[in-house]
């Protein structure tokens, strides 16, 4: 792409915008998650595009911004792919979600950050136990198929290097936030 790309700057403005009437599932201003993201991306090393993506990582999964919009937007290439690949789609699997994460290059990092935040124990917190504790281990499990720390093994496959293990079944499919 030639011409103007949109600065960190910018493409802040444009996320806090996007999102700027919405709210968490405790009732919190939806653009402190992006905020905590983006810092979550930085401390783990993150670069300008990872940082990028980490504004916009929930934009078109919550219709804050479209996919028309992504695809014209003055963004590397790589930003763009890495917001693609963060955003789960509507019945999407679990593993396959996962594994467009795993393919794509600085993808992982800021899903890293972003299951770090849906995750913190203070965050948590302010929701009911129900909720808490099926949100916890929905975020346990997509880290475990992502390889990261904290994670555990899916429940819904078989395990190859057992072949005495059952098929386990956890019930209705995850949902990503």
């Amino acid at each position: 792409m030639t011409g103007h790309q949109l600065s960190s700057s910018e493409v802040e403005a444009v996320a806090r915008e996007a999102h700027a009437r919405q709210t968490d599932k405790a009732g919190r201003p939806y653009v402190e998650h992006l905020a905590a993201v983006v810092e979550g991306v930085r401390v783990r090393g993150g670069d300008d595009g990872q940082i990028a993506a980490a504004w916009l990582h929930d934009a078109i999964e919550d219709g804050a911004l479209s996919a028309a919009w992504l695809a014209d937007a003055a963004l590397p290439q790589r930003v763009k792919d890495m917001v693609l690949a963060v955003t789960k789609r509507p019945g999407e699997a679990l593993t396959s979600y996962t594994a467009r994460i795993l393919a794509t290059p600085g993808a992982l990092l800021v899903k890293e950050a972003d299951l770090a935040h849906n995750a913190d124990p203070v965050r948590l917190a302010a929701l009911d136990a129900a909720v808490r504790t099926r949100l916890a281990a929905k975020y346990a499990q997509v880290r475990g198929l992502l390889g990261l720390p904290g994670g555990e093994p899916p429940l819904d496959r078989t395990f190859s290097a057992n072949p005495d293990s059952r098929r386990i079944t956890r019930g209705p499919g995850p949902e990503t936030h």
